[in-house]
């Protein structure tokens, strides 16, 4: 055989591994559409509830607020590491079916609450149902380490698209069927997500090797240190600026809370069209590290400016887009430098302590955002969120990725 026959060979095998298998591509879609359906139901309240709240008791406190708003996040903080590592010993579809069974009971408190105080109660037994390692480490068991990352790039990416949705589905939701509509629709999802990890998604041999190894390996990594950093930020702004921009929207513009997707739906797509050739064009160039660093400083200018437009309609909707412009786009790029960065034997345990600093981000940022626009006004919030994403830029300064 020819040496030219032999490297084309060699080349055609090469293409055939690195391709999905039809079972691998499956399972990713399905564990896509579990995650991305759960968080939409987690996401559909954030883009509405600091308005849709004061048509309850209990809404016009911000703190309150904050807290029912970020509840989920810190009970979600508090049980991902033990979720996960329960998912190794007892299964991942059992840990999964019981996780989405305390989500759906918390949502049906929700909508049965006639305050805010029981909204509350209803989110933290929401967030006691914290499956996201489990889902990250049963996309590492249906996967090849070739493909790995891009099955974790469909996770990520579908994670951004539903947070989308909810921007434009929520309004609509609140409008049409109240606050405690909403809280049924979230309850319909987790009933979804239920079934999709019941039934739907094949159930593979566990990996022996993704979380044996101790927690201090995986916090020692300095560059996976500074990406939970990123993350916990990144959420950590989020929910800041969606305790002040629903209400801004409303007073500037004039606006019901039903007819913010008027807003929302044009800042999302068009936004989208920023992020979908800013991710092909990083991985194209393999250009992560420098892309990151950009857009985290383009995010502390972005909110530092964002005081100063807050009593123009036009401008609060400019900022809103190059907001969604760089938070799409980081949304997508960090989950798959996680996966790149995490050495092989505790890929699972790390995007665990990941998902636990990105719930903590939605907590501690729910807390501060009503605490600070109720006892100091909106531009500090909003500056607040431009001095952390200042400190992650400095923190990104520093991390050494090699692709």
């Amino acid at each position: 055989m020819s040496s030219s026959k032999k490297q084309e060979i060699t080349k055609k095998s090469t293409r055939q591994r690195v391709q999905f298998t039809p079972q691998e591509r499956r399972s990713s879609i399905l564990l896509a559409l579990l995650f991305s359906t759960r968080m939409l139901g987690l996401f559909l309240l954030t883009p509405i509830f600091a308005v849709a709240a004061q048509s309850i008791p209990g809404g016009n406190n911000a703190m309150k607020v904050g807290i029912a708003l970020g509840a989920y996040g810190l009970t979600q903080a508090i049980m991902q590491i033990p979720l996960g590592i329960a998912s190794d010993r007892f299964g991942r579809r059992p840990v999964i079916v019981a996780g989405m069974l305390l989500f759906i009971l918390g949502g049906v408190i929700s909508a049965m609450a006639q305050s805010v105080d029981g909204i509350i109660v209803g989110r933290i037994l929401q967030g006691l149902g914290a499956i996201s390692a489990a889902i990250t480490a049963w996309v590492a068991d249906a996967t090849r380490p070739e493909v790995r990352t891009r099955a974790m790039a469909m996770v990520g990416s579908a994670i951004g698209l539903s947070f989308a949705v909810s921007l434009v589905v929520s309004p609509v939701l609140v409008g049409q069927f109240g606050l405690s509509g909403l809280f049924w629709a979230i309850s319909l999802l987790g009933f979804v997500c239920l079934l999709i990890a019941a039934f739907a998604v094949p159930e593979y041999p566990q990996s022996e090797n993704i979380v044996q190894v101790s927690a201090r390996e995986v916090l020692g990594h300095k560059d996976l240190l500074r990406l939970n950093f990123g993350v916990f930020a990144l959420h950590f702004i989020l929910m800041t600026l969606f305790m002040v921009i629903p209400t801004t929207l409303a007073q500037v513009g004039q606006m019901g809370p039903s007819h913010l997707w008027q807003v929302y739906l044009p800042v999302i797509v068009l936004s989208f069209g920023f992020m979908i050739p800013m991710v092909i064009r990083t991985e194209v160039r393999k250009t992560h590290t420098q892309t990151l660093k950009h857009l985290v400083l383009a995010l502390a200018v972005i909110m530092a400016l964002m005081p100063w437009v807050s009593a123009s309609f036009s401008g609060v909707v400019l900022f809103l887009f190059l907001f969604f412009c760089l938070f799409n786009t980081l949304e997508a790029l960090q989950p798959s430098l996680v996966s790149r960065v995490a050495p092989a034997n505790y890929k699972g345990l790390a995007m665990g302590f990941y998902n636990t600093t990105q719930s903590l981000g939605v907590f501690f940022g729910s807390l501060a955002g009503g605490v600070i626009a109720s006892t100091a006004g909106i531009q500090w919030v909003l500056w607040l969120g431009a001095a952390l994403a200042l400190l992650w830029w400095w923190s990104t300064r520093r991390l050494q990725i090699q692709l």
